[in-house]
């Protein structure tokens, strides 16, 4: 075999596992763009690189597989789902509390459902992988309670908090749960149909 022959077939196999090696990167993309959504978006914008967005969002995922994460108890839900109808009652008198009892409230389910809590960034980047569409709300509502603490929040951005909040506790609530089949799509979008809170309600006068 001539040693041209030898150059011209390592140069076709060389082309054939970079083209398999583009391939399976693609593919990679692919599912990580179904997975993840607007959140994939939004990585490949934080860190500048689809390439390294895609690492990430990888880790996240493979993070999220060492976790373990349970449905939570059908009372369990009850009791938070009555805590936010309060929490949503008292927000005419108290916007401000009402926006750190729902922070709370979040973190609180998080916990009970397994995710780890003692960082926010983390918490948002765990529960990405299960609910995409709701941890950029939660970064909304974060942002804006972020700003009320520094004077910069009016009440109308403490109001789209806390339908923020809404989102990410109607997705955390309905995962994995047996008490309201088939109801998970419509609380989601509820969340953001539902009127103002605090209108028209009245004050329970409890508190978390």
């Amino acid at each position: 075999m001539s040693s041209t022959v030898v150059i011209i077939l390592i140069v076709v196999v060389v082309l054939l596992v970079l083209g398999a090696i583009l391939l399976i990167r693609q593919r990679r993309g692919t599912h990580l763009r179904e997975q993840f959504g607007s959140e994939y978006d939004r990585t490949v914008d934080t860190t500048g690189n689809r390439r390294e967005a895609e690492k990430e969002l990888e880790e996240r995922r493979e993070r999220r597989e060492t976790l373990e994460i349970r449905p939570l108890a059908p009372d369990q839900r009850e009791r938070y789902r009555q805590h936010w109808t309060r929490l949503q009652q008292a927000f005419s008198d108290d916007p401000a509390g009402s926006i750190r009892n729902a922070d709370g409230l979040v973190v609180a389910i998080m916990r009970d459902r397994g995710y780890p809590v003692e960082d926010f960034d983390q918490r948002a980047a765990d529960v990405s992988v299960d609910h995409p569409e709701a941890v950029e709300h939660y970064r909304e509502a974060r942002r804006i309670a972020e700003a009320h603490g520094v004077g910069r929040a009016s009440t109308d951005d403490l109001r789209l908090a806390m339908t923020s909040y809404r989102a990410l506790v109607d997705a955390l609530l309905d995962d994995g749960g047996t008490d309201r089949p088939g109801d998970r799509d419509g609380d989601r979008g509820r969340a953001h149909r539902d009127p103002q809170p605090g209108r028209d309600t009245q004050q329970d006068g409890e508190r978390q």
